[in-house]
């Protein structure tokens, strides 16, 4: 008979460290000790952790004090809630996978998605997972269940930590059908995937498969699922007495796998008793022969099998995986172990103890990273590369900021090409640095972006003169404002925009047009390389409005305007920018008036009638008066303003 044991098989990480925790709590006081529901789905454990005084309710309100351990499964939010009232310590237990689909499930219960849990609806996971959401729910176990499920908006699909991967994919291409919006997170634990994965492998090759595990535990029956489907000899068992040892003999080989609430002395019986062997010695130098041999100290390869927000599960192919808390995955404190870890991702880790207490090895990545990071910025340092770097945190005479991992120092001079007065308007930002100072024995790393800025100035200045030329029309920058002008940056090199290029109108100051900060579309005037200077206009990047003067304005047209200037013998209204007409003071009022200033003040909006157009001599003649009756055209009577010189609208305008 050859035997077979899934690579994957057991309890989890959720269920041991729930076991191993109260085992703990037990040892240390075992008086007025609860477990809210069994603590798994096996009665050999349950039965074991009675007898060091467990004592297993059904409802919180059955606890008068004392504490109370939330299993792995979880619970309800409004458990919480009455432990607090009736002044229970909780000891929460609750399996970090399971964590996240309450919170998933309350986040998005809380944005009015539609929860659907795909699981066992009596499932205690399912019952927990969804008193986040306010038992609002839809639980969704089969086709059947989705037939007369209704239709929303917004759906949220979650889904049992130990459910059957390829049902839970074809549940939710039925599901899909019924919301506009569907997010779907596959929340079927990792532990469990790799479990049902390591099941169909043997079962393939087995003649008959054995399934170890409590009868009423939901991931041992999708084991016993599994692997009917792929052998027809399958095996139920909770106990080594439920043995079907004389059905067993007439196979050659047989597959052994067990669900997660399966502790491992149960497994070891059970193979002790189809191997017919006196003791477990031979198994456990077969199973350690397989395991690499590691030391503290060392720096191993190992494979990412699951993470979470705090930590990330590692098998480095030792007989316990390795756990990587978040303070030891980067030295960037704002890291995520999710951003840059996925499931299956190779790396190498640092080992930093071999058994923390709880049998788990304590890993380090940010530790190896270290070691590399120091010889790839000697590097960086000797062939002044860039290299990009997060500010992390502000101090005197700088900043300090993470590259590649390592801390290094940026100083004020060194954090920009410009004067800086807010070192704090840099904190959290990333940009690309050089190493201008590196000492590796004095842990010494000095980084500037000052000289990475002026390198792509300079770069940036060579390809505009090599591309600029006379009346080509660029975009730009403002970036200073003078009295005579607007400086614009046009790509490394800033050109003047004369006062007197800025717009058709009059201007008395740039701000009237420009603000720093505008990007516009200006027209090259004339360039000087050797004196670095480029002159710009605004103003001619436009057609001239008198172009198409009589496209716009006929005689007879009444038309708004704005007083911009007002003379002694008339007043001078803009029609729109670059365009002004002259309204005669015979044409202001039907009354006599001495100055115009009796009638009208500078920026009022009137309504003015077009008399004369004359595109050559761009001059526009206007009535007020005209525009405010309904004197007809042939009756009125225009005076006429031959007396008014060119030195008398030179006077006014000076």
């Amino acid at each position: 008979m050859k035997i077979i044991i899934a690579e994957n098989s057991g309890f989890c990480f959720g269920v041991k460290k729930a076991i191993d925790s109260t085992q703990k709590i037990l040892k240390e006081n075992n008086e007025n000790t609860y477990s809210l529901g069994p603590l798994i789905h096996n009665n050999q454990v349950i039965k074991l952790l009675e007898n060091k005084g467990l004592q297993v309710i059904e409802n919180i309100l059955d606890a008068n004090e004392g504490r109370v351990i939330i299993r792995s499964h979880g619970v309800p939010l409004s458990v919480y809630d009455t432990a607090k009232d009736k002044q229970l310590d909780i000891i929460d237990c609750t399996c970090p996978f399971v964590r996240k689909i309450q919170s998933k499930v309350q986040e998005y219960s809380e944005k009015n998605y539609q929860i659907v849990i795909i699981g066992d609806p009596n499932h205690p996971e399912v019952i927990g997972i969804n008193g986040w959401c306010y038992n609002n729910a839809v639980i969704i176990n089969s086709e059947e269940d989705i037939e007369v499920m209704s239709n929303y908006d917004k759906i949220c699909i979650v889904a049992q930590t130990t459910f059957y991967e390829d049902k839970f994919n074809a549940l939710v291409n039925l599901i899909s059908h019924k919301g506009n919006t569907v997010e779907v997170f596959n929340t079927i634990c990792n532990a469990t995937h790799l479990r049902q994965k390591s099941c169909e492998e043997i079962a393939r090759i087995s003649d008959a498969m054995v399934v170890i595990g409590g009868h009423h535990s939901s991931n041992t029956q999708k084991l016993v699922e599994i692997s009917k489907k792929l052998c027809n000899n399958t095996y139920h068992i909770e106990t080594v007495e439920e043995l079907p040892f004389d059905e067993l003999k007439r196979f050659k080989t047989i597959g052994l796998t067990a669900g997660a609430s399966t502790p491992s002395w149960i497994i070891k019986e059970v193979y002790d008793k189809m191997s017919n062997l006196e003791d477990m010695n031979e198994l456990m130098k077969a199973i350690e022969d397989t395991m690499v041999k590691v030391q503290r100290g060392d720096t191993v390869k190992g494979k990412v099998i699951s993470l979470n927000d705090d930590e990330v599960m590692v098998n480095i192919g030792y007989k316990s995986d390795g756990i990587i808390k978040r303070d030891e995955l980067s030295n960037d404190p704002d890291i995520n172990p999710v951003d840059i870890l996925s499931v299956g991702d190779e790396i190498e880790v640092y080992i930093i103890k071999l058994d923390d207490g709880e049998g788990n090895v304590i890993l380090s990545k940010k530790r190896v990273d270290t070691v590399k990071s120091w010889d790839e910025l000697e590097q960086a340092f000797n062939d002044k590369a860039i290299i990009n770097a997060k500010v992390i945190e502000v101090v005197n005479g700088g900043a300090i900021a993470l590259v590649k991992g390592l801390r290094g120092f940026i100083p004020i001079s060194q954090i920009a090409n410009r004067f800086v007065s807010d070192l704090q308007a840099f904190s959290g930002k990333s940009f690309d640095v050089k190493v201008i100072d590196f000492d590796k024995n004095k842990k010494r790393i000095v980084l500037s972006r000052k000289v990475v800025e002026a390198e792509e100035m300079e770069n940036k200045k060579n390809r505009l003169w090599k591309t600029i030329e006379k009346d080509q029309i660029v975009e730009g920058q403002v970036k200073r404002i003078t009295d005579f002008g607007a400086f614009v940056d046009i790509g490394g090199v800033d050109g003047l925009v004369h006062i007197s290029d800025l717009s058709w109108s009059h201007v008395k100051h740039p701000k009237e047009v420009v603000k720093e900060g505008d990007f516009v579309k200006v027209i090259v005037l004339d360039t000087d390389k050797q004196k670095n200077r480029i002159s710009l206009g605004l103003k001619q990047a436009s057609p001239h409005p008198w172009e198409n003067i009589y496209e716009k304005y006929n005689v007879g047209d009444i038309v708004d305007g704005k007083v911009v200037r007002l003379v002694d013998f008339g007043a001078f209204v803009m029609l729109e920018e670059g365009i002004e007409g002259l309204v005669h003071i015979s044409q202001i009022s039907d009354k006599h008036i001495a100055k115009p200033s009796d009638e009208l003040k500078v920026n009022e909006n009137v309504k003015v009638k077009i008399l004369d157009v004359n595109k050559e001599d761009r001059k526009i003649s206007l009535s007020i008066r005209e525009a405010s009756t309904n004197v007809p055209e042939e009756t009125i009577e225009y005076k006429s303003d031959d007396n008014i010189t060119i030195g008398d609208i030179i006077k006014e305008n000076e």
